[in-house]
């Protein structure tokens, strides 16, 4: 029988505090020139807060020399911050960069207060938005993982039940129980980790049949890409009225979504939705979400969306070409959409110069998408060449795929043998070399 702290630790501390708390966000940063940089952080964090239903109260940018094995902050900072708590009726401490195991515990015992690290909200943020079965396994699995090393804190109420007696021997039996029952926990964890990545092995595999059946059709297929909230979404609804949730808010939506579209010169295109990227993004979320990115990865040209009405639109794409790169997709065709450029004010020929086949669009007020659709055409064109075959009229299979999933250009009947000049997707290139003519 699995414990209650176990069948619960799905959002871990956030769980326990509910929504519409009042946080306080602690960023650091090494050298002044790193100030401006932490203070964009800090506002992204306060958006997840704001997505997960935390009030933000106040938001710390710390100037440190080293960080504190123990506590990561500084004694005088860390006094600085009970004061605040007490001031303010802080529930909630949250760190921009990940804090290990110890650091939280050594934390929580000064703050009085929950303390858990951008990486616990993230999961937090996803738990609650997660609503495919596939999401939720994913979500649980990176939670699980991140939680495993931290499962030591779950049990203080063992401590707190050995009485006052303090070296006494029903303290001992009490503190062992609890040890034992830590030991016990970790492996219930192990085991449901493992449950839940055979489950994943199930879903991708059906993924993969899905995707077969795709490539099988010859339909050229998108993956749009890019950091969260840059407008991924939105596009897809314009483009195909997919009717997938848009929210002014970090990953409103985490499950892909694949629609069919048209484009103008009457070619069919599948364009699929991917889950946002973010900065600092937890690696436990990269491989559990791997399934759902390889769309991404399986993708014949990638739509990079890009959010110009922030301030940290370089940094940005940055974030999401390191993911892309960790994914080996980096080497994919892209186009770099410059997306909500209704509130852009800005010059666009910086980013004309570093992107040449870059497009600059409004999804929301669909301006610009007329010309993004003129460069996916180019894409896809870029993707097939024309040949010229002489097939055995005995290889009729062959031909009949050829037509399927080409684009004959002229066909001509001779006594033995099939001419056709066709336009064929680079995946046929290596079948029709036997027969170019």
């Amino acid at each position: 029988m699995e414990s209650e702290d176990i069948q619960n630790l799905g959002e871990g501390r956030l769980k326990e505090l509910g929504a519409n708390k009042k946080a306080l966000l602690v960023g650091v940063f090494f050298t002044t020139r790193e100030r401006a940089m932490c203070a964009e952080h800090l506002n992204e964090l306060k958006s997840l807060c704001d997505t997960y239903g935390l009030s933000v109260i106040e938001k710390m940018a710390v100037l440190l020399k080293a960080i504190s094995a123990s506590t990561f902050l500084g004694k005088g900072k860390t006094e600085e911050i009970v004061e605040l708590i007490q001031t303010l009726k802080i529930d909630i401490v949250i760190f921009d960069d990940e804090i290990g195991p110890q650091q939280q515990r050594n934390l929580e015992a000064i703050f009085k207060r929950p303390v858990i690290d951008r990486t616990e909200l993230i999961l937090g943020v996803f738990n609650k938005h997660a609503k495919t079965n596939e999401a939720r396994i994913q979500v649980d699995l990176a939670h699980y993982r991140y939680q495993l090393p931290r499962l030591r804190r779950l049990w203080t109420h063992l401590h707190r039940q050995r009485g006052g007696g303090g070296g006494g021997r029903g303290g001992g039996y009490l503190k062992g129980e609890g040890e034992r029952q830590i030991e016990i926990d970790r492996r219930l964890l192990r085991r449901r980790i493992t449950r839940l990545q055979e489950n994943l092995v199930v879903i991708r595999k059906n993924r993969i049949i899905q995707r077969r059946a795709r490539k099988k059709s010859g339909i050229p297929t998108f993956a749009i890409v890019g950091y969260t909230n840059a407008g991924k979404s939105t596009l897809l609804n314009t483009l195909t009225e997919a009717k997938v949730l848009v929210e002014d808010k970090l990953f409103a939506t985490l499950d892909t979504t694949t629609r069919k579209f048209t484009l103008p010169n009457h070619q069919d295109i599948l364009l699929t939705d991917t889950v946002g990227f973010i900065r600092k993004i937890p690696h436990t979320l990269v491989a559990a979400f791997k399934g759902t990115l390889e769309e991404a990865i399986q993708a014949d040209i990638l739509l990079h969306i890009i959010d110009t009405s922030g301030t940290q639109v370089d940094e940005q794409i940055e974030s999401t070409n390191h993911v892309l790169k960790e994914l080996r997709v980096n080497k994919k065709p892209v186009i770099h959409v410059f997306n909500k450029m209704d509130r852009y004010n800005g010059r666009v020929a910086k980013f004309r110069l570093k992107y040449p086949n870059a497009c600059f669009i409004s999804a929301t007020e669909k301006t610009g998408v007329d010309a993004l659709m003129e460069k996916m055409i180019n894409a896809v064109s870029s993707l097939r060449s024309v040949v010229s075959l002489k097939v055995p009229q005995s290889h009729y299979a062959f031909v009949s795929q050829i037509m399927r999933e080409g684009k004959v250009l002229s066909c001509e009947y001779l006594e033995n043998d099939v001419l056709l000049q066709v336009e064929i997707p680079t995946h046929l290139e290596e079948k029709t070399a036997p027969y170019i003519h």
